[in-house]
């Protein structure tokens, strides 16, 4: 498969893993992911891009970063060559040490932000390399928590500002979200239109008007609408609507708006739409879309077939 030019503009949100030449472990030592947190700083100072989240695996590194006016290929051409020459002086070494081309997903910054930051920081207790996010040193959590020695590297305002005004219970707010058990899909996190891009139909045509170059036309699914579909969830799940949109803390209404979520995302609608037919914040919106109600949502796509909701 041809690969595709990245599209990059000021303003664009990019998921980015660097992973190791033929998978070889890019960090050997403490010593060397400080290392790469120094180059990390340096360029960040250098070209001013924002960096929401990072964590530092063995032989792959995840950054969710917000280019500036610097473009994205320039900043990771930089960090990752600045890097390279650290290591290779440091073991002797010569030749690449990073693959050929990182990959970089361009994101709807709304939509996957808060999803993102929480697949990122799992990473490590995904991979069995600590039992907590705590536990696990080299990630932007500490940055979040308040408990980082220097977390200027980390731009945590947004992602804390979607949980409150205050400070204090933001950082509740937060270790709350990461505390649950849901997480987002990999195949969501991975799954990209033309190759490139996640977002629906209306974060296509945002970046078209920023891009020069070609973007696959993305058509979203939408045949249901949302009243139809909490319909076939009241159904389904045996909840009236209004219990499922009133503040009920109930394991029966709490489910049912389980299923709604995720149901309205398999049929094309945003966080932000589904949270605010809800009337719920978003960032509950997000932990909802994680649960794994495969039955569910089998039987709910099924009366929505059956009705022509």
């Amino acid at each position: 498969m041809v690969r595709k030019p990245r599209i990059e503009f000021p303003g664009a949100f990019y998921h980015v893993i660097t992973r190791g030449n033929q998978k070889q472990n890019v960090f050997r030592s403490a010593e060397d992911r400080q290392g790469y947190l120094k180059v990390l700083v340096s360029y960040k100072e250098r070209y001013r891009f924002l960096l929401y989240a990072y964590v530092l695996m063995d032989n792959h590194v995840h950054l969710l970063l917000e280019t500036q006016e610097t473009h994205l290929s320039r900043v990771l051409q930089g960090i990752n060559q600045s890097y390279t020459i650290y290591f290779n002086r440091k073991y002797k070494t010569i030749g690449h040490l990073f693959q050929g081309r990182y990959k970089a997903i361009l994101c709807d910054r709304d939509e996957y932000l808060l999803g993102l930051v929480k697949y990122i920081h799992f990473n490590p207790i995904r991979a069995g390399m600590a039992e907590n996010l705590d536990a696990y040193p080299y990630s932007s959590h500490h940055a979040y928590t308040g408990r980082a020695v220097a977390d200027d590297l980390v731009d945590a305002d947004m992602v804390l500002g979607m949980f409150s005004k205050s400070r204090m219970m933001a950082r509740k707010g937060y270790l709350s979200y990461m505390g649950d058990d849901s997480s987002m899909a990999k195949d969501r996190v991975y799954a990209t239109i033309d190759q490139r891009l996640q977002g629906d139909e209306g974060f296509i045509e945002w970046v078209k008007e920023r891009y020069t170059g070609v973007v696959k036309d993305v058509t979203m699914a939408r045949k249901y609408s949302l009243p139809g579909i909490a319909e076939a969830v009241a159904v389904a799940c045996g909840v009236p609507v209004d219990e499922m949109r009133a503040a009920l803390r109930t394991k029966t209404a709490s489910h049912a708006r389980k299923v709604f979520a995720c149901a309205a995302r398999k049929c094309g609608y945003r966080t932000g739409e589904v949270a605010r037919f809800l009337e719920k914040d978003p960032s509950a919106i997000t932990g909802y879309n994680k649960a794994d109600l495969a039955e569910e949502l089998a039987r709910v796509i099924g009366l929505l077939q059956e009705e022509g909701r």
